[in-house]
């Protein structure tokens, strides 16, 4: 989540420095829930960033999938999608030039919304899939234009002491997205397919369109409904008190940041660390529900959608929110110079539960369950490590959150690289084979990990 004016500010207000407000508890609920309050809108508002990104670059590729094509392309196409939000600081300048950030806001939830009932109804076309595939690239952008305008209006129409207030309910708001779209949504496609369509289970085809155009409209109908409610209690965010008045400067901003980032001490070593630390994870984040779905005699479990969405969707994402609340208090007792590599191993080493379960196949669902946990209560715990880094050491300077969004974006590169090739390494080499390839991947991440600098105190 990269703020809009991560292009723009030279030194932005981190929400997250200062002094808690929680030693007077009745103060706290009476400001959170009093008239007019960010409750209205900040929990829906990340909400529905959360939702329109895991629909366009995780939901889809189980889309694709279930529609007839093999991993490589599935895995291929959904990761393109995660291109727009990569780049996204290259634009977020001139989001800031024109009208409000609401404005903003509303008219990408009203565009995201019309896409995905656009989707729906190009599905019943003969050539839907290019239109498909072509209007998921339209949304992916708009999607990356909400992040920004919604991350700016939370940090400008908000003081530093409200920001730190809401903060955790910034984090779990966005948090309840992935249960939506990869639990949910998934969970009830597959429910769609095998109960009401009357088709069987595990088939893949153009047998889904029914099912995933119904998921489709109701994601554009709670997308729509969103906007509307934001139309209402959503303020309009303030301008940046440098915020570019031209295309020319946003570009000599854009320009003197990307100049002043590589001129830091040892930036190559921060760069390959932000690229490589999660190099295994982007091999396994396609794959491993493919590997759930795809039948046994094809090496996967031969799990149903309604199981990936309830596995991935609850167990898995409980383990990650809390993997990340004890990795941050981890962090926070010991210090981030001396468990960074504690916490490479964390996000790295547990991925051998997808390589065991592909060499034994379990059709035991506990077991299934727990591998799945473990693997993503340890990433979980180890990212906090991975984000944290980013804003101590790579992200302070002249433009510090938008260092941090480069940081990210460099991460978000390597999801993307790592996923357009995922599916095609995983056809050529079979699962077991390609889960030893993921462990393999974990020696660049140890690496980069051990020489990461550290040149700024904690």
């Amino acid at each position: 989540m990269t703020t809009a004016q991560s292009t723009v500010q030279n030194e932005p207000q981190p929400p997250h420095d200062q002094q808690s407000p929680g030693a007077q508890p009745p103060s706290l609920l009476r400001a959170m829930f009093a008239r007019g309050t960010p409750m209205l809108w900040v929990p829906s508002g990340y909400f529905a960033m959360a939702l329109t990104y895991m629909m366009l670059t995780s939901v889809t590729s189980i889309m694709f999938k279930n529609l007839g094509m093999d991993n490589g392309q599935a895995a291929q196409y959904a990761s393109y999608l995660i291109l727009a939000y990569t780049i996204k600081p290259l634009f977020a300048p001139f989001v800031e030039m024109y009208r409000t950030k609401k404005f903003f806001v509303l008219a990408a939830q009203l565009i995201v919304g019309l896409g995905f009932a656009g989707v729906a109804l190009a599905m019943s076309l003969p050539d839907y899939m290019v239109i498909m595939v072509f209007l998921f690239g339209v949304l992916s952008l708009v999607g990356a234009t909400q992040d920004i305008a919604s991350d700016g209006v939370y940090v400008t129409a908000l003081d530093t002491k409200t920001q730190s207030l809401f903060c955790g309910i910034q984090s779990l708001s966005w948090n309840i997205g992935p249960i939506v779209a990869s639990g949910g949504m998934v969970y009830l496609s597959g429910w769609l397919h095998t109960h009401y369509f009357k088709h069987q289970a595990g088939t893949f085809g153009p047998e889904w369109i029914d099912s995933w155009r119904i998921i489709f409209f109701i994601v554009a109908g709670i997308t729509i409904l969103t906007a509307l409610w934001h139309m209402r209690v959503m303020p309009d965010g303030a301008k940046a008190e440098n915020a570019p008045k031209s295309v020319a400067e946003a570009a000599f901003i854009l320009k003197d940041s990307f100049i002043t980032f590589f001129q830091k001490r040892d930036v190559w070593l921060m760069v390959g660390f932000a690229f490589v630390f999660r190099l295994s994870i982007g091999l396994l984040e396609k794959i491993g529900p493919f590997f759930m779905v795809d039948p046994v005699a094809q090496g996967g479990l031969g799990l149903s959608n309604e199981m990936l969405g309830l596995i991935y969707g609850t167990y898995g994402l409980i383990a990650v929110l809390l993997g990340s609340l004890l990795g941050g208090i981890f962090v926070a007792r010991r210090g981030l110079q001396k468990t960074l590599f504690l916490l490479c191993c964390a996000v790295n080493i547990p991925n051998v539960t997808f390589l065991l379960m592909s060499i034994y196949q379990p059709d035991n669902l506990v077991v299934i369950c727990a591998g799945v946990a473990i693997e993503k209560f340890f990433f979980g715990f180890g990212s906090v490590g991975f984000m944290i880094y980013l804003m101590q050491q790579l992200a302070p300077g002249k433009y510090t959150t938008t260092h941090y969004a480069f940081g990210t974006g460099l991460m978000g590169l390597c999801m993307m690289v790592t996923g357009v090739v995922s599916g095609h390494l995983q056809q050529l080499l079979g699962y077991v084979h390609y889960f030893w390839l993921v462990m393999a991947a974990t020696i660049p991440s140890f690496l980069v990990t051990w020489f990461a600098p550290f040149h700024h105190k904690e």
